[in-house]
């Protein structure tokens, strides 16, 4: 396993990415990127990892998905009880990564992030299916549980709780928005001399450098 480790290697000709075709905004770029990737017909094209800070400042990171792009942030939602949430609540430093093989791109987003407002979330919750609503109600995420029964035994309460009519947001549920001061777009290229450009965000500006591989 070692040597198959050791020799696993890639070389990367897929792109290229040039300081003389930028758009202004790193926003603009990831949005092309995205729908790029979303075009190889790949179903998690919005999946990112998330990092967040703990307590005892290391990070902890999970995969969770992009549900939207709003007031030039990237939004996603979760139980606020969860780890990752207690976490956000104290330190706003988060870090987004998505990683496209397909096409030999990666992108890293770093800034902070704030709770977005109740209307919003409704807005999200309530198109959301049935099942994902009631989920909502009856996961504890990240509390530790007895056994796979005590989820099943929830599903049935709370599916005859809301019982012909419309399941309400739980206040333990909502999105947040990351509002990015840092993008890096890597592009992977041939015997590893990779494109890595990045976006660092000044006042209302944006700088544009470009990062040796």
């Amino acid at each position: 396993m070692d040597m198959e480790l050791r020799d696993a290697r890639e070389d990367y000709q897929k792109g290229s990415l040039s300081e003389n075709h930028l758009p202004q905004r790193p926003l603009d770029l990831f949005e092309s990127w995205l729908k790029e990737y979303k075009d190889t017909g790949n179903k998690d094209h919005n999946a990112m990892l998330l990092t967040t800070v703990k307590e005892d400042n290391s990070p902890s990171s999970r995969i969770v998905l992009l549900k939207g792009i709003a007031k030039e942030g990237l939004e996603f939602y979760t139980n606020y009880q969860s780890n990752k949430a207690k976490e956000m609540s104290k330190n706003p430093n988060i870090g987004l990564t998505f990683f496209w093989p397909d096409l030999e791109r990666q992108i890293r987003i770093e800034g902070q992030v704030e709770k977005m407002s109740p209307e919003e979330s409704d807005a999200y919750f309530n198109i959301r299916p049935r099942a994902s609503q009631i989920g909502a109600w009856v996961s504890p995420q990240s509390e530790a549980i007895k056994n796979r029964e005590y989820l099943e035994e929830r599903i049935s309460f709370f599916e005859e709780k809301f019982k012909g009519m419309e399941v309400p947001r739980p206040e333990h549920w909502g999105g947040y928005r990351l509002m990015p001061s840092f993008y890096e777009f890597w592009q992977g290229r041939s015997s590893r001399l990779h494109d890595r450009i990045c976006y660092k965000k000044q006042d209302s500006n944006w700088l544009i450098e470009r990062r040796a591989p």
